[in-house]
């Protein structure tokens, strides 16, 4: 009769190398999972206030708070968001049968890159 055999065996019956390896992939893939963020989120890890974005971006600090409320804003806003905080938004495409690919939009790049060199003259 077929029973399931819990992973934990599986591993457990494998090499101590082996065992590392397979650890150490799980934290990595982890790692990854955690450091998927909501702009709010994003923005309190930098240590930065709406305020400062806003003023950066030369809005209200109320606007900020909405922007962060959306369920779906404008990729052109978050763009300029992440550059006001001294990042650069990235956009990647995930497939079940592929490896992620980082997607890159040239008039996209070129506004970023702007708005993070205009912040950094001023």
């Amino acid at each position: 009769m077929y029973r399931p055999i819990p992973v934990e065996e599986v591993i457990a019956a494998m090499p101590k190398k082996r065992q590392e390896a397979i650890a150490k992939r799980g934290a990595e893939l982890v790692a990854k999972v955690r450091r998927r963020m909501t702009l709010a989120e994003l923005r309190k890890g930098r240590k930065i206030s709406q305020a400062t974005v806003a003023e950066a971006l030369g809005i209200g600090q109320m606007q900020i708070s909405r922007l962060e409320k959306r369920k779906d804003p404008r990729l052109s806003t978050m763009a300029r968001t992440v550059a006001a905080m001294g990042g650069q938004l990235t956009m990647i495409a995930t497939f079940p049968d592929q490896e992620p690919v980082i997607l890159v939009a040239s008039q996209f790049a070129k506004k970023a890159k702007k708005a993070a060199g205009k912040k950094a003259r001023a």
